[in-house]
């Protein structure tokens, strides 16, 4: 039985994941350096891209959670 809709801790999880790796995106590609002097460093982006991976992974959870209690309750 498939989900009908996401739970509420994936989106608590992935939409701020997706806005870090955009953001770290952005950063890495020079757009952030007339913000902040901490913004001209590369690693400023590439902490960013690494927590938006680290976000949107721990989204994945609460979402296989749900998936498998589906499961378990259609059997």
């Amino acid at each position: 039985m498939a989900l009908k809709r996401l739970p509420a801790g994936a989106w608590l999880m992935g939409i701020p994941g997706l806005l870090c790796l955009l953001a770290g995106a952005l950063l890495l590609a020079g757009f952030g350096t007339d913000l902040h002097p901490l913004l001209q460093e590369s690693g400023a982006g590439l902490v960013l891209i690494v927590s938006g991976v680290a976000l949107v992974g721990s989204a994945a959870f609460p979402l296989v959670l749900a998936e498998l209690a589906a499961k378990d309750e259609a059997q």
